[in-house]
C-alpha cells in the first residue's frame, strides 16, 4: 500500500500520535537528565556548605619522641607529595592540587597549659605552612627565630610566637611577654606579635579555628572555666617544637573541591576514602605512631545517599506513572489509528492480502509519526542540562518499539481472519474461570504487597528498593480489575430501574454503558494510574510544605529570634522595640545551670510563658501552658523540687515534663523556667514577632546571632534535592492531568464511529438533538466518574500504603512527613476537569453528528 497516501487521509490521528510520541520521548529522556542533575548540585552544595574540617582529607600523625619530630619544611612537603601519590584514581579529581585553594601543612600542640595558671590557661604551640598568605600583623613584628633561656636552674627553648589580637585581651596577655609552658618538660614561649585573619570567614580556618579565637572549656565537676589559644612561630620556630613530653600533631590538609563531585560516583568515592585511609595506616611513622586520615567525607556521603535514595524513591514513583500513562496514550492513540485503517485494512484481507501484509502496512504507518517524533523528542531532551545516563538512549527507542510493535501485534490479532466483524454491543461474553482466577490473583497479591512494605519497611541493602515501584503497579492493576469487573452491575440496576419509568434515554444511555466494550480497558488503565499518580503527588507535596513550615517554626521558636553571646542592656532592648517592622518583644535568658551541687549540668532557659504562646498564636508549634514551676525533659523528670544553680541558687518545683522546647532544645537535659524565678535577669535572647529588618537587629545587637522563621523555610525549600523533588512533584500533576484529558478526549474519538451510528438509528425513531445529548453523556460519565474516584482513593492510600518506603524527612528539616492531610481541592479540579471535557465532547459528537446525514452513516455501516 502507498504510506503516504494513507498518512495524508489520516492526517489528524496521524498528528495526535506524533504529537503524543514527541512529548513522551522529551520526558523520559529529559527528566532523567534533569533529576541527575539536581543530584550533582545537591552533593555539590552539601560538601561545599559542610565546614572544611568535615569535607576536607587530613592527614595527621603524632610525634611522641625527638626520633619522630620533623624540623623542616622540606620534611612536610616531601610527605605532602607522598599522600597525593597515594590518593585513589576515584578521589583524585577532587582533590585541589598542592599550594592551590585550601592546601596547607601544620604542627600544632594541645593542652599545653601555661605554668602558674592553675590549670586555667592554656597556650598551645602551632606552625601554619602558609601563615603569611592567611594573616596581616597588626602589632608587634612576625615571630623569629628560636632561642634559650634558664628557668629553674635548666637551659630551655625560648620560641618567639603571635597569636590572634582578640586573646589579648581575653587572655589577659601583652606583647613582649614571656610564659613558661608545660609542668615538666619546660618551654619558653615569647609572645612578639598580635595578627588578624585576612579573611577570618574563609573555610580554612574551620581547620585552624583554635587559632583564631579562643576556646572556653567548662571541665565536668568544676566551675571555672579553662580558656585555650594556639599561637603561630616561623619556620624556624620548628626547630625548637619536639613532642618529646607533649602532645604534638603533624597535619597535611588535602582540600576537596565540591564542583567537581559527581553523584553517581558516590559509592565509588566511599570506597575511595576507605582505600585512603587502609592505605594511609600502612606508612610507617617511626617507632611509636600510625598515620591516620581524619575526615567526616564518609558520613557527608552517606547522608547524600541516604537523602538521594528517598528524592529517587519519590521520582521514580512519579516519573514512572507518567511514563506509563504517557506511553498508554501513546498506544490509545494507535487505537484510534487503527480504527481508522480499520475498513481498508479489512477489504485489503478480504481480497487476499496476506496478515503480514496488513500488520506490516499499519506498522508502517505508525512508525512514519513516532520515529521522527521519537528522534525530536530525544534530540530536544539534548537541551536540558545534566549527565547523560542510559535511559537518556533507551528510553526515546523503547516507547517508539512500544508503539510500532502494538500496532503490528493488534492488526495482526484483528485481523487473523478476514472479515471480522461482529457484534459485542449485544451481549457480553462471560470470563473465563482462567480468567477470573489471574484478577483475583492480582487483587491478593497487590494487598500482600503493600501489607508487607508496611511491615518490613525497605530493603535491607542499600540503594533503591524495587518493591517500591511493584507495589503501586500492582494496586493500580488491582483497582482497574476491580472497577472492570464491578462498574457494570449498579449500572444494571440503575438500567433496571430507569426502564419502568418513562423516557428511553436514561434507559439506552445506562445500557450502552454497562454493556460497553472491552475497548474501555485501556482508556481505565490511563486514567486510573494518571489520577491516582496526580493526588498521591498532590498529598506528598502538601504534606512535604507543612512538614517544612513546622520544622522552620521549630528551628526558630519565634518570628525572629535574637541571640546574643552576652547580656543586652536594657537601652538596648527599648531600641529593638523602636524598629520598624516589632511587633511584641519576649525576653529570655539561656545558658548550662548546675542541677543539685554535684556535676549534673542541664541547659536552661528563663522566659515568660504566657507572653511566649501570644507571640506564638498563629503558629504550627506551642509551649507548656501552666505557670509557677519549672518545666523539665524526660531525663529530669520525677524529682519534686530542683536545686539550681544559676547566678545564684534557685530551688523550684517540677510543673511538667516535655520532650522539646521549640528552637531552643530538643534532646538531652534541659528546664524551662518562669523569668520571675531569677533573682537578677541577665537577657541575652530575644523572641519577637512582625516582620523587621535582621541587619537592623544585628546592628543593635552586634555580638548576637539573628534568625527568622521565614529564613529558616526558605533555606529547607531551597535546598536543590528538596526544590528537585518538589518541582518534580508539580510537573507531574499537571502533565498527568493533560494526559488524562487526551485519553478521555481520544476516548470519545474512538467510539465516535459507533456512537454515531447508534444515534442515527435512534434519529429515525424520533430521538432529538438534546436528547442524543443526554444520551451521549449518560454512556461515557459512568466509567469516567467511577475511575475518577478509584484515581481519588488510589492516591490517597499510596502513602499510607508506601509509607516506610516515603521518608521525606531529609526535605522538611528533619522532621518525619507523615500527616498526608485530605486536601481534596486537587482531586477534584482533576475529577472536575475530566467530567468537563466529557461532557463537551459529548455535545461536540452530538453537534457533528448532526450535520452528517443520517442516510449516509447507516449505508456506510450496512457497509463495514
Amino acid at each position: 500500500m502507498r504510506i503516504p497516501l494513507l498518512a495524508r487521509t489520516h492526517l489528524g490521528a496521524v498528528a495526535v500520535l506524533f504529537v503524543l510520541t514527541l512529548s513522551a520521548c522529551l520526558l523520559v529522556a529529559g527528566l532523567p537528565r534533569a533529576m541527575q542533575s539536581s543530584f550533582d548540585q545537591a552533593l555539590r552544595d552539601a560538601l561545599r556548605t559542610a565546614s572544611a574540617e568535615q569535607a576536607d582529607l587530613t592527614v595527621t600523625v603524632g610525634s611522641m619522641s625527638k626520633e619522630e619530630d620533623l624540623h623542616e619544611r622540606d620534611q612536610f612537603e616531601s610527605r605532602d607529595r607522598r599522600w597525593r601519590q597515594l590518593v585513589p584514581a576515584a578521589l583524585r579529581p577532587l582533590v585541589v592540587p598542592a599550594g592551590t585553594g585550601d592546601s596547607h601543612m601544620s604542627a600544632k600542640t594541645v593542652v599545653t597549659p601555661i605554668h602558674g595558671s592553675g590549670g586555667t590557661m592554656f597556650m598551645n604551640l602551632g606552625w601554619l605552612s602558609d601563615a603569611d598568605r592567611r594573616v596581616d600583623w597588626v602589632q608587634g613584628q612576625a615571630p623569629g627565630k628560636p632561642s634559650t633561656m634558664r628557668f629553674e636552674g635548666e637551659t630551655i627553648p625560648l620560641i618567639e610566637v603571635g597569636l590572634v589580637e582578640s586573646a589579648l585581651t581575653a587572655m589577659d596577655l601583652k606583647i613582649g611577654q614571656v610564659k613558661v609552658l608545660g609542668e615538666s618538660h619546660y618551654v619558653a614561649v615569647k609572645l612578639v606579635g598580635a595578627f588578624k585573619a585576612k579573611q577570618a570567614g574563609d573555610r580554612y580556618w574551620s581547620h585552624n579555628s583554635d587559632i583564631l579565637s579562643v576556646t572556653r572549656i567548662l571541665p565536668p565537676g568544676k566551675l571555672e572555666f579553662e580558656k585555650h589559644i594556639t599561637t603561630i612561630m616561623s619556620d624556624a620556630g620548628l626547630t625548637a617544637l619536639s613532642g618529646d613530653g607533649r602532645n604534638l600533631s603533624y597535619n597535611w590538609v588535602l582540600p576537596i573541591a565540591p564542583d567537581k563531585a559527581d553523584a553517581l560516583a558516590t559509592t565509588d568515592l566511599q570506597a575511595a576514602v576507605s582505600e585512603f585511609e587502609r592505605v594511609i595506616g600502612l606508612q610507617a611513622s617511626g617507632s611509636y605512631s600510625p598515620y591516620r586520615v581524619v575526615t567526616a567525607l564518609p558520613k557527608l556521603l552517606t547522608d547524600f545517599l541516604a537523602a538521594q535514595s528517598t528524592a529517587q524513591t519519590v521520582m521514580y514513583l512519579v516519573l514512572g506513572g507518567l511514563l506509563l500513562v504517557a506511553v498508554g496514550v501513546i498506544v490509545l492513540a494507535v487505537q484510534l489509528l487503527s480504527g481508522r485503517l480499520d475498513h481498508t485494512l479489512a477489504l485489503t484481507r478480504a481480497r487476499g492480502g496476506s496478515l503480514g501484509q496488513v500488520a506490516g502496512t499499519g506498522a508502517a504507518l505508525t512508525a512514519l509519526a513516532v520515529v521522527p517524533a521519537g528522534l525530536a523528542g530525544y534530540g530536544l531532551s539534548w537541551f536540558v542540562p545534566g549527565p547523560v545516563l542510559p535511559i537518556v538512549h533507551v528510553g526515546p527507542l523503547l516507547v517508539m518499539v512500544a508503539a510500532v510493535g502494538f500496532t503490528a501485534a493488534g492488526l495482526a490479532v484483528t485481523h487473523r481472519v478476514p472479515l471480522h466483524e461482529q457484534r459485542a454491543d449485544v451481549s457480553t461474553a462471560r470470563p473465563s474461570a482462567r480468567r477470573l482466577t489471574l484478577e483475583v490473583l492480582v487483587v491478593v497479591l497487590a494487598l500482600a504487597g503493600a501489607y508487607l512494605l508496611r511491615t518490613r519497611g525497605l530493603a535491607a541493602s542499600a540503594g533503591f528498593d524495587p518493591f517500591l515501584l511493584v507495589v503501586p503497579i500492582a494496586l493500580t492493576l488491582a483497582a482497574a480489575v476491580i472497577i472492570l469487573r464491578c462498574y457494570p452491575y449498579p449500572l444494571r440496576l440503575l438500567v433496571r430501574l430507569t426502564a419502568r419509568r418513562p423516557g428511553a434515554v436514561p434507559f439506552l444511555g445506562l445500557t450502552r454503558a454497562a454493556r460497553a466494550r472491552s475497548a474501555s480497558v485501556l482508556p481505565v488503565l490511563i486514567l486510573l494510574p494518571a489520577l491516582g499518580v496526580s493526588v498521591f503527588a498532590a498529598v506528598i507535596s502538601d504534606g512535604l510544605v507543612s512538614t517544612q513550615r513546622l520544622a522552620s517554626w521549630q528551628q526558630v521558636g519565634a518570628p525572629v529570634k535574637v541571640t546574643s553571646r552576652v547580656e543586652i542592656p536594657a537601652d538596648v532592648i527599648e531600641r529593638v522595640r523602636k524598629v520598624a517592622g516589632v511587633g511584641q518583644v519576649v525576653l529570655a535568658q539561656t545558658g548550662r545551670v548546675q542541677i543539685g551541687y554535684g556535676a549534673e549540668r542541664a541547659e536552661a532557659i528563663a522566659v515568660n510563658l504566657p507572653e511566649w504562646r501570644r507571640l506564638l498564636v498563629d503558629a504550627p508549634i506551642e509551649v507548656p501552658t501552666g505557670s509557677g514551676g519549672a518545666f523539665v525533659s524526660p531525663d529530669l523528670k520525677g524529682r519534686g523540687t530542683y536545686e539550681i544553680g544559676w547566678q545564684s541558687r534557685l530551688k523550684v518545683r517540677e510543673g511538667g515534663v516535655i520532650t522539646s522546647v521549640p528552637g531552643f532544645y530538643n534532646q538531652g537535659k534541659f528546664v524551662i523556667l518562669p523569668m520571675e524565678s531569677l533573682v537578677r535577669p541577665a537577657v541575652n535572647t530575644l523572641l519577637i514577632s512582625g516582620n523587621p529588618a535582621l541587619d537592623e537587629l544585628h546592628r543593635l545587637v552586634p555580638l548576637s546571632t539573628v534568625e527568622s522563621q521565614a529564613q529558616a523555610l526558605a533555606a529547607i525549600q531551597d535546598d536543590p534535592l528538596t526544590s528537585t523533588v518538589r518541582t518534580t512533584l508539580v510537573v507531574v500533576t499537571v502533565a498527568l492531568a493533560a494526559y488524562a484529558l487526551v485519553a478521555v478526549i481520544l476516548s470519545l474519538v474512538i467510539g465516535a464511529a459507533d456512537r454515531a451510528r447508534a444515534l442515527s438509528f435512534l434519529r429515525t425513531l424520533g430521538l432529538s438533538d438534546r436528547q442524543a445529548q443526554r444520551l451521549t453523556v449518560l454512556e461515557i460519565m459512568p466509567m469516567i466518574l467511577l475511575t475518577a474516584l478509584a484515581g481519588l482513593l488510589l492516591g490517597l492510600g499510596l502513602p499510607a500504603a508506601l509509607g516506610p518506603g516515603v521518608d521525606l524527612s531529609s526535605y522538611a528539616g528533619d522532621l518525619p512527613v507523615g500527616d498526608y492531610s485530605l486536601d481534596l481541592i486537587t482531586p477534584t479540579a482533576l475529577a472536575a476537569g475530566l467530567a468537563v471535557v466529557a461532557v463537551l465532547g459529548a455535545y461536540t459528537h452530538t453537534a457533528i453528528s448532526r450535520r452528517r446525514s443520517i442516510g449516509a452513516v447507516l449505508r456506510v455501516g450496512d457497509l463495514t
